[in-house]
């Protein structure tokens, strides 16, 4: 294993792990999630390049694309449970009482 890879796994393995068990605020766990995106977009950006395949694959870009998508919609539920319960806290969100 290259070092390029173990720094890609580490790096969604470190982002995975702060969402497991930083899960306090809703932006705390966007972040991780958009870093754990970030880890993917990389890994499969350089995929091409280790493999040295002549071609290059859409796929970097579809995953870019789906990861601005999430990036948006994660800001506005944030946005929406702010307004609605008042702070980002991710233990005021209940599903029983909406």
């Amino acid at each position: 294993m290259s070092l390029l890879h173990l720094s890609f796994y580490s790096t969604f393995t470190l982002s995975a792990l702060g969402l497991a068990f930083h899960r306090t605020h809703l932006i705390s766990a966007l972040l991780c999630l958009e870093s754990m995106m970030l880890a993917m977009y990389l890994a499969l950006s350089s995929w091409p390049v280790t493999t040295q395949t002549p071609t290059s694959t859409l796929m970097p870009m579809l995953m870019l694309a789906f990861s601005a998508c999430e990036a948006g919609t994660g800001l506005a539920m944030l946005v929406a449970s702010t307004r609605t319960h008042g702070s980002d806290h991710l233990h005021n969100l209940n599903l029983l009482r909406c």
